[in-house]
């Protein structure tokens, strides 16, 4: 008779390699799982030294209460046991993304801990201009941990994102300052053609010698224009291309502001 392998059982090794990283044994688990048991009047966080025996020879996998506690023994995050299972709890925050739903809602609250952390800079406050127009990865040069606040969900490692200064009101009403665009660096030739409106145009997210700015663009032999919207009170721009510009790429996301800090548009 041949036994059909666990189903967990790879999973059940990595559980098993944290308690013996610890030097602790099944019946030491079990006694600290009382605790916590009796801490949350709760038995569900109970570990008996038989479910532990068999989570760690693969025959099941533990649910959220017996992972918390696994978590609070092992001094592991939750990210790290769902890991072993295949459960990609570190991309839920990303994943929530792709998911359209048909009604408008209010979104929920962000994922937090009080110990998490996102890598930025510590020097924010002095290196960053917040009234010029950047790429996020520019902006962000000397790192460090600083606890999640704003940024969470950006996926800074794969994607390319700028940050639209608070006195760029170049593409004013469509993206307003302040607003971050995601940025496709793919798609970095300008096309051109007859747009129904201004929200079917491409914007490309465009690099200067010494400033970055987001327009419509339209280019013409070995010259680029920059082209703002009729609200913004600006003036085309005719640079050298490439010379003196360079297209980072096609702007297909807005997280935008619908207020501004100021009563009016610049003049």
């Amino acid at each position: 008779m041949i036994l059909s392998p666990a189903p967990y059982a790879e999973a059940g090794k990595q559980l098993r390699a944290e308690r013996e990283r610890l030097r602790l044994s099944t019946r030491e688990v079990e006694k600290l799982s009382e605790a916590i048991a009796a801490q949350k009047h709760s038995q569900d966080f109970y570990l008996s030294h038989a479910w532990l025996t068999d989570v760690e020879n693969g025959k099941f996998k533990p649910n959220l209460f017996k992972a918390f506690t696994l978590c609070v023994i092992y001094k592991l995050d939750l990210d790290r046991i769902a890991d072993f299972y295949g459960i990609p709890y570190r991309d839920l925050g990303k994943e929530q993304q792709t998911v359209t739903l048909p009604r408008t809602h209010l979104m929920g609250r962000p994922i937090e801990r009080a110990d998490a952390t996102l890598t930025a800079p510590l020097t924010l406050q002095d290196r960053i201009r917040l009234q010029e127009t950047n790429l996020v990865s520019q902006m962000f040069s000397t790192w460090g941990e600083v606890p999640i606040t704003l940024l969470q969900q950006l996926d800074l490692r794969h994607s390319v994102y700028g940050y639209i200064g608070i006195e760029d009101y170049t593409l004013y009403p469509l993206i307003r300052p302040g607003s971050f665009v995601q940025i496709d660096p793919q798609q970095r030739k300008v096309q051109s053609g007859k747009w129904q409106n201004d929200f079917d145009r491409p914007i490309y997210f465009v690099e200067l010698r010494d400033s970055y700015v987001c327009s419509w663009c339209e280019l013409y032999g070995s010259h680029l224009i920059l082209i703002p919207s009729a609200q913004s009170n600006g003036q085309a721009r005719h640079l050298r291309y490439p010379g003196d510009a360079e297209i980072v790429g096609r702007v297909t996301a807005v997280t935008t502001r619908i207020t501004d800090d100021r009563s009016s548009v610049p003049r």
